[in-house]
């Protein structure tokens, strides 16, 4: 199979729109931790430990999804510099990494939007639970 320059050039759309939603979400995880840290100062609180764990995992998986995506830009643009100087099978190892790469930075988006789901469980049983002792 030959790849042709188009075709790396594909992911450039892609990762760019991944990345506008992992830096979407380190946005929205940056303004929950200020938030966080600002309640944290007018009562400290044991039950504040559990989301700093959360969320300090959260943040490390979106830094890695962001440097995986970017990982994978570079080798994407490698990839068609190979294809521009015609070294066919050294591109294809190149954009099969970027595609790799690509995969596993989404792995990791499941996986962290998976934990963000857990901590809204979380909020919302607590919210249950204070409803159901008022009734």
């Amino acid at each position: 199979m030959e790849l042709g320059i188009g075709t790396p050039a594909l992911l450039f759309s892609t990762v760019s729109l991944l990345m506008i939603a992992f830096t979407n979400r380190f946005m929205s995880m940056a303004s929950l931790i200020r938030g966080l840290h600002e309640k944290f100062q007018q009562n400290p609180d044991e039950s504040i430990l559990k989301q700093i764990q959360n969320l300090r995992l959260r943040m490390k998986l979106i830094q890695n999804m962001q440097i995986i995506a970017i990982m994978s830009l570079i080798l994407s643009v490698v990839c068609m510099f190979f294809i521009f100087l015609e070294m066919q099978m050294v591109s294809h190892w190149f954009f099969g990494t970027a595609l790799v790469g690509m995969c596993a930075a989404l792995m990791l988006s499941a996986w962290e939007i998976t934990i963000s789901t857990k901590a809204l469980e979380v909020e919302l049983s607590d919210m249950e639970d204070i409803l159901a002792k008022k009734h």
